[in-house]
């Protein structure tokens, strides 16, 4: 059995959810703040879950980093593992009714979950300063049509802007619905973008509802 993860949980009106994955050195509790300023309307449920593995002095990560752009192939297949006990068979999310998201080591994972070979495709994906990983074992298969939305800093000296667009190619070449943004920013999440995730966040969905 796989590790269990913590997890948190917005309440939404609707029937949609929207899965937030936090970067190296946060937790669960990170990115919760941010389900009120891309769904003010509180219609999505909002997930939020933990890394498996901890950094201190209190932070989480999801795997080792021997080079980016290039996981370690024990941690991430474990955490691959966890990612989709926790959301598939504890949580039971409907994945055709949801958009899964992070930020960094989060939307790694996220790509994982979102265009693993054999995975139920997802509403849409939500790739904050990320990349799509290369690890043996994982295939991407990019599902035609699919909404991802790339966001990431042209000055980012941690994940370079190069991996997003790399993703946006590899993306494209799929069939994916790309829309992407990249700002004069670092590796954090510029809120200059907030307001086009939103309404980005707000089509997918209502599409997905459709």
């Amino acid at each position: 059995m796989a590790e269990q993860l913590p997890v948190r949980v917005r309440e939404g009106t609707g029937d949609e959810t929207l899965v937030l994955l936090h970067g190296r050195g946060a937790d669960e509790h990170d990115l919760f703040g941010l389900f009120d300023a891309l769904d003010p309307e509180r219609r999505l449920r909002g997930i939020t879950v933990g890394g498996p593995l901890f950094l201190p002095p209190g932070g989480r990560h999801w795997y080792v980093v021997p080079r980016v752009g290039f996981p370690d192939h024990d941690t991430f297949t474990a955490t691959f593992a966890a990612l989709q006990q926790t959301l598939d068979e504890e949580l039971g999310v409907d994945w055709s009714r949801t958009v899964v998201g992070g930020f960094s080591q989060g939307t790694v994972m996220s790509y994982a979950l979102g265009l693993g070979a054999g995975r139920p495709r997802p509403a849409g994906i939500l790739a904050l300063s990320g990349f799509v990983p290369t690890v043996e074992g994982w295939t991407a298969a990019v599902p035609a049509g699919l909404p991802v939305f790339v966001g990431h800093g042209s000055a980012d000296p941690v994940i370079a802007v190069e991996f997003a667009r790399g993703a946006r190619t590899l993306l494209e070449a799929g069939g994916a619905a790309v829309e992407y943004h990249e700002t004069p920013m670092a590796h954090t999440i510029d809120p200059r973008v907030l307001p086009d995730v939103q309404r980005w966040l707000a089509e997918t969905t209502s599409t997905a509802s459709g």
